[in-house]
């Protein structure tokens, strides 16, 4: 397992390591999203998503819808917003094992889905510094 620390000072190159990111990204790739409240988790998302599907796609926050799905040329691109699951079990109700059956995930609050998240699963943390910066932090397999 791999991990990688990335200090991003602005919303650009936040767009930059998304973009990098997603253009690594296959069927069945799983990125969870771990930080505070305003930590980046959507922004990311959003930036990850636009790069696949292009800069004009609406990516709206999950917060309420729990799931936005985006189909791509390759895959679909699941994004979950688990924050306010009170159990785990509740990610079946929205399509959990259609995404991982064929798609990209995209969690944000994962430690909400419990044991359901898959081993191989790449982690990004993300912390706010003191001077408003990004420390990302990416651990699981590949580059």
């Amino acid at each position: 397992m791999t991990e990688q620390r990335i200090s991003v000072k602005s919303e650009e190159e936040t767009k930059a390591l998304a973009t990098t990111i997603a253009s690594e990204t296959k069927a069945g790739d799983v990125i969870c999203l771990n930080g505070t409240l305003g930590a980046g988790k959507t922004a990311f998302s959003r930036y990850f998503v636009q790069s696949l599907l292009g800069g004009g796609t609406e990516v709206p926050s999950p917060t309420f819808t729990l799931v936005q799905t985006y189909d791509s040329s390759n895959f679909t691109i699941w994004h979950f917003d688990l924050y306010r699951l009170e159990d785990p079990e509740e990610v079946y109700e929205l399509g959990w094992e259609d995404a991982l059956s064929d798609g990209v995930l995209l969690i944000e609050w994962p430690e909400k889905a419990g044991d359901l998240i898959p081993p191989q699963a790449k982690e990004i943390n993300i912390v706010i510094e003191p001077d408003k910066s990004r420390t990302f932090t990416i651990k699981g397999t590949g580059k």
